[in-house]
């Protein structure tokens, strides 16, 4: 039983010092700006296509389900309101969260995997130079700033793919109905959970990313592992955030 809790403590133990050490150094010098911005375009710019393809069709998968129940009962008028509340609480957020995770949690994870087993993070350390400073900090803050960013032009691309499926091609609802009721379907409630959530899920994935690569041992078959370990585990982390965030709001 203990040997099977040290396996459980212990890893999550040493993340917890990680992630500490990460946001300790956001108010550290020095600061490594030209590796976020360099992070920031290999996250933000590098995901922008997958996430605009995945945002559109998600919008047009929604108001392609929803347009039969709504006409069944003569709720057709509410399409704009069940896309608005869907994409911006959960589908929008979810969906660019899991995209980036398996993308970007992947990349970090075998790219400093594949240093650590190469030693040039001991290097790193032998030059005086902080590893978390250096390769951590820039990954999390650059993260942070763009999924929330990722996140909105996935909504908004998600938006046109609903009203494209619903008006033009269905003609279930008014163009003026559709977006009047998208609109006015949000609250600061909404706009607010669309916003934090990819905030802390950006945090998770880097952390989940840097720490399984900075754990890697066992040459390029570790690097392998490291990599499945972290989009994995940065998955189950995100719908575990979402519930415990929507649970916040839904009491507020």
């Amino acid at each position: 039983m203990l040997r099977f809790l040290n396996a459980w403590i212990g890893p999550f133990q040493e993340f917890i010092f990680l992630a500490g050490r990460a946001f300790k150094n956001i108010v550290r010098s020095p600061h490594y700006y030209d590796d976020v911005f360099i992070q920031m375009d290999v996250i933000g710019v590098g995901s922008l296509v997958i996430v605009l393809l995945t945002g559109f069709f998600s919008g047009a998968i929604i108001a392609l389900q929803m347009a039969r129940a709504l006409s069944t009962y003569g709720a057709s008028s509410q399409t704009g309101t069940i896309v608005s509340l869907t994409l911006v609480r959960e589908l929008g957020p979810v969906l660019t969260a899991l995209l980036v995770a398996g993308r970007n949690a992947s990349g970090i994870a075998s790219e400093l995997g594949s240093m650590k087993v190469t030693e040039q993070i001991d290097a790193m350390r032998a030059l005086g130079t902080d590893p978390i400073q250096k390769l951590v900090t820039p990954r999390l803050t650059a993260t942070a700033i763009m999924l929330p960013a990722l996140t909105v032009v996935a909504d908004a691309v998600g938006s046109v793919g609903a009203y494209l499926v619903a008006v033009p091609l269905l003609h279930i609802i008014a163009s003026s109905q559709y977006w009047s009721s998208f609109w006015r379907a949000l609250v600061l409630n909404d706009l607010a959970q669309g916003l934090i959530k990819p905030f802390v899920f950006g945090m998770i994935i880097s952390l989940v990313g840097c720490f399984y690569g900075l754990q890697t041992t066992g040459g390029t078959q570790g690097v392998g592992r490291a990599t499945t370990q972290a989009v994995v585990t940065a998955s189950i982390w995100i719908f575990v955030v979402t519930f415990l965030i929507d649970k916040i709001f839904v009491n507020l």
